[in-house]
């Protein structure tokens, strides 16, 4: 399902009956989008420094950095943890020897050990790591992915910003517009794209109702809204819907909306090479967004926080299938002439405890961790900072949320003192921090 309509949409006055409508009316033709889409017609921004794209993954509950890009061999057994560790493609780096895919592909993508989160707490994590601003009740800090809707708007008929899955904690604004406006929330796509009927609800039509079906409800619609409208004292707010539903049916129509889609139509052997499971799928689904004009891709995958058997859920069920795809990802993505000009990120809450607790888990911590980049310049196989003997924390090139932040804007040609209005007309600097020099 997509999901477009955020709760706070709602208001102290209910749902009114011509919205009723829309959503009956509509929601058989997969039509619940215009209110999202009024942005369209107010973007008439265009971005400055290039087309750059992103796709960002996030793994919702804090991934361990001992047990995947930052082991401590030497360490004692209750800080290494039951992983060896194996060679990586670059002389005198090692992974642990659950990623031996990301291991050999290490030139491919650069690794920074060096970050510090400077928070060990879920919710703020998803709003001040994909934001780069320090969580403020007052000022809901957007994400990355609506401050390039906000600053560059529609590069096609598809919709600038996409989240596949449900796996952002919102309790704090993580993942949203905030001040920006829900229009620039992100098109939240919750269907599996490693279904069998891999159908997305409110942007395909259902399967059954054609076009010559999605003509005639439209055409009843007008009808019914022709009935209200006579009794209303507000024709301009009629006229500006309309567009909004246009642009709305314009999308649907759209054929690389309906292109998109279609990842069966993929070769059976790179579908394969992803991974046939949900996160693989939606990596390659996130390829195929990106390349049909989408401008931000966020996939999340959820039940990283491993307080307890850290070692066997993280060996058995969380890594193998992001050393699959994401390796995938990054080859797709170069044999395709994309990578220069799509930055990959592998983002997440926090790190974890040095110390492994008594029931073989790890908790939160707050003072290292990694972050994964790769593509638009980033320098492959680099590995950018240090942390000391236990991992606890940075001891070279410590770099912070907002740094990676900057970072990420940076490669995306959005400026840094990029400014936009909260509702009340407060200017409020978007952008902090310095951007990561070694990989620009």
């Amino acid at each position: 399902m997509l999901n477009l309509l955020s709760s706070a949409n709602r208001n102290c006055e209910g749902t009114s009956r011509r919205s009723f409508l829309q959503v009956g009316a509509l929601g058989g033709l997969g039509l619940s989008l215009p209110n999202w889409l009024a942005a369209k017609q107010a973007q008439a921004k265009t971005g400055a420094g290039g087309e750059t794209n992103c796709i960002l993954i996030w793994t919702r509950g804090g991934t361990s950095h001992h047990d995947t890009f930052d082991p401590k061999p030497e360490a004692p057994v209750s800080v290494k943890g039951e992983y060896g560790v194996i060679d990586t493609a670059i002389p005198g780096v090692q992974f642990t020897e659950i990623l031996p895919n990301m291991a050999k592909e290490l030139k491919r993508f650069a690794v920074l050990r060096g970050w510090n989160p400077r928070n060990g707490s879920h919710g703020t994590a998803d709003q001040w790591v994909m934001s780069g601003r320090r969580f403020n009740p007052a000022v809901g800090y957007p994400t990355y992915g609506s401050v390039v809707s906000y600053h560059k708007g529609f590069k096609s008929a598809m919709p600038p910003f996409v989240q596949l899955g449900s796996q952002v904690d919102h309790r704090f604004g993580g993942g949203t517009s905030g001040i920006l406006g829900l229009e620039h929330n992100p098109f939240e796509m919750l269907a599996d794209p490693n279904a069998k009927k891999f159908d997305v609800r409110d942007i395909t039509p259902p399967q059954g109702v054609g076009m010559d079906r999605v003509n005639r409800r439209r055409t009843i619609l007008a009808k019914i809204d022709a009935l209200q409208r006579e009794g209303d004292l507000q024709p301009a707010a009629f006229d500006a819907l309309d567009e909004h539903y246009k642009a709305a049916l314009a999308m649907i129509t759209a054929p690389e909306t309906k292109k998109a889609f279609e990842i069966e139509k993929e070769d059976a052997k790179l579908r394969d090479g992803y991974g046939r499971n949900r996160f693989g799928q939606s990596c390659l689904l996130a390829r195929r967004l990106i390349q049909s004009g989408v401008r931000f891709v966020t996939v999340t995958d959820g039940s990283w926080d491993t307080h307890q058997n850290n070692f066997t859920s993280l060996k058995s069920r969380l890594i193998p299938k992001m050393d699959q795809a994401i390796p995938a990802l990054l080859a797709d993505l170069e044999e395709r002439g994309m990578l220069d000009s799509t930055l990959v990120c592998w983002l997440t809450d926090f790190g974890r405890t040095p110390k492994i607790n008594s029931a073989s888990g790890r908790d939160h911590w707050a003072s290292a961790g990694f972050a994964i980049m790769a593509g638009a310049g980033i320098p492959g196989g680099a590995v950018l900072g240090q942390t000391d003997e236990e991992g606890g924390r940075p001891i070279r090139d410590e770099y912070y949320s907002d740094d990676i932040a900057t970072t990420v804007y940076e490669k995306l040609g959005i400026p840094h003192d990029l400014i936009a209005r909260a509702p009340d007309g407060r200017p409020v600097r978007l952008i902090e921090g310095k951007p990561i020099r070694e990989w620009m």
